[in-house]
C-alpha cells in the first residue's frame, strides 16, 4: 500500500472484514433528565457567597437541589455532597472569583514543573446521584485579571510550556462517583478544563453549552477519564482544546455514547492521548463539527499506549476541519507504544464536506484496523497513511455544508 497516496480518486482497500463485538454505547437507558425539587433558594449577596452556598448544600435533603434563584453569585472552591444537586436558574450567573487563594494551596496561581496545584471551583467526589442543573451560567472568569495582579488565568496558560506548567483550577471536577448529571447549564471561560470526570460510573451530560476562546489551549470541554456508562447528548461546544476527550490512562473507559452534539472551535472529538488501560465500546452518532482543528481524533504515543477498540462513528458531518480524520499512534512524535492498538474502528454515513488532511499513523507492530461504509470526502484532500488496514471505500464526492445540529440519537 502506498505510504502517502492522494485522495484524487476513489480508493478501496479490502484487507480485513471486522465484526463488531459487544455494545458500543452506554448500557443504561438514558432519557432527558429532569430538574430535582428545590430544598432551598438563595439570592446573591453581592459579596463572596461561598460559605452560603456550601452551608446550603451541606444541609440540603437527599434528592433535592440548592437553587441559585436571583442575581450574580461570586464564590471560590466548594463541594457538592452525595445525593444533592446545584440548580442555577435562568438569568443567574455563578462566577468563580479570580483569586488563587480561593483554590489553595499556595501553588495555585503559579507556574512550576508539576502543575495541577489548585482545587477545582466545583468538586464532586465519592458522590452518588448528584448533579448540576438549570438554564443559568457558571463563569470561570478565566479572562479576568487575578486579584491584585495584572494577568489572568488565560495569560498563565499562554505563558506555560512543556517544562513550566500552569496551576489553574478546573471548573467542575468529578471523581470516584456514580450517576452524576449535568443538565442544560452553560459553562464559560474555565481557567483550565471545564469538566473532568474520573473513575465515575454513570455520567450524563445533556443539553449543556460550553464556551471558551478558540485561541486558549487547555480549555477542554468534557473529559471522561476512566469512566463507564457515559452519555453526552445535545450539547453545543466551542473551546480552545478538545471538545470531548475520552481517556483510559488510569482506568478502563467503556460504554460511552456521544449523541447529537454540535462542536464549533476546538480540537474535535478525541479519544486519548491516554489509553494505557484501554478505551472500548464508544458510539459517536449524529455529530456536526464545524471548523474544529481535528474532526475525529484518536491519539496515543509511547507514554499512553493501550487498546482502543469497538469505536463507531455514525451519521457524522465535518466542515472546515484542518484534519477531518486524525488517527495517530505517534502523537506529537512521542514514538510508538508497543502496547498501542486501534482495532475495530468503523465509519458509517460520514461526510467530510471540505478538503483537509486525512492522517492514519499506525504502529509497525500493530497496524490499525479501520472499516468505512458510505463515507464521503471532498476533492483535493490529502492523505498520509502507514501501518493501517482499511476495509471499504472513501468516495470523493462530498461538498456543501453541515447542519447546525446532529442528525439524531
Amino acid at each position: 500500500m502506498p505510504r502517502q497516496p492522494s485522495f484524487g480518486f476513489s480508493i478501496t482497500f479490502v484487507i480485513l472484514a471486522l465484526v463488531h463485538g459487544g455494545l458500543a454505547q452506554d448500557l443504561r437507558n438514558v432519557t432527558e433528565p429532569k430538574n430535582p425539587e428545590t430544598c432551598i433558594s438563595l439570592k446573591a449577596s453581592g459579596g463572596d457567597d461561598t460559605e452560603a452556598i456550601q452551608n446550603a448544600l451541606n444541609n440540603c435533603t437527599q434528592g433535592k437541589a440548592v437553587t441559585l434563584s436571583s442575581g450574580n453569585f461570586n464564590a471560590g472552591h466548594f463541594k457538592i455532597p452525595s445525593g444533592v444537586s446545584l440548580l442555577v436558574d435562568s438569568n443567574v450567573t455563578l462566577k468563580a472569583i479570580p483569586n488563587p487563594r480561593k483554590y489553595g494551596p499556595h501553588t495555585c496561581g503559579t507556574l512550576n514543573s508539576v502543575g495541577g496545584g489548585c482545587r477545582p471551583f466545583i468538586e464532586i467526589t465519592s458522590a452518588k446521584g448528584s448533579g448540576i442543573y438549570g438554564k443559568g451560567t457558571i463563569d470561570g472568569q478565566g479572562d479576568q485579571k487575578l486579584t491584585g495582579r495584572n494577568d489572568t488565568w488565560y495569560d498563565m496558560i499562554i505563558e506555560s510550556n512543556s517544562t513550566n506548567h500552569h496551576n489553574n483550577p478546573i471548573l467542575i471536577k468529578i471523581k470516584n462517583s456514580e450517576d452524576i448529571t449535568l443538565y442544560q447549564i452553560t459553562l464559560r471561560n474555565s481557567p483550565s478544563y471545564h469538566v473532568t470526570a474520573s473513575s465515575t460510573f454513570g455520567f450524563t451530560v445533556w443539553g449543556v453549552t460550553i464556551e471558551a476562546p478558540a485561541s486558549v489551549g487547555n480549555t477542554d470541554a468534557i473529559d471522561p477519564m476512566g469512566c463507564q456508562n457515559v452519555t453526552i447528548a445535545h450539547c453545543n461546544i466551542s473551546v480552545g482544546d478538545d471538545n470531548v476527550a475520552v481517556s483510559g490512562e488510569h482506568a478502563p473507559a467503556r460504554h460511552i455514547s456521544i449523541l447529537s452534539n454540535y462542536f464549533g472551535s476546538g480540537n474535535g472529538m478525541s479519544i486519548g492521548s491516554g489509553t494505557r488501560k484501554g478505551v472500548s465500546d464508544v458510539l459517536v452518532s449524529g455529530m456536526t463539527l464545524s471548523k474544529t482543528i481535528n474532526g475525529l481524533h484518536i491519539k496515543t504515543g509511547r507514554s499512553g499506549g493501550g487498546l482502543v477498540t469497538r469505536v463507531r462513528y455514525d451519521d457524522i458531518c465535518v466542515y472546515g476541519a484542518v484534519k477531518p480524520i486524525d488517527f495517530d499512534m505517534n502523537y506529537f512524535g512521542k514514538s510508538f507504544s508497543r502496547d498501542a492498538e486501534f482495532l475495530d474502528i468503523s465509519l458509517n454515513n460520514v461526510r467530510m464536506v471540505t478538503k483537509g488532511w486525512f492522517k492514519f499513523h499506525g504502529s509497525p507492530s500493530h497496524p490499525m484496523m479501520i472499516t468505512v461504509n458510505d463515507t464521503h470526502i471532498a476533492k483535493g484532500s490529502k492523505w498520509q497513511a502507514h501501518d493501517v488496514n482499511i476495509t471499504g471505500t472513501f468516495l470523493v464526492d462530498a461538498k456543501g455544508h453541515c447542519g447546525r445540529a446532529g442528525n439524531k440519537i
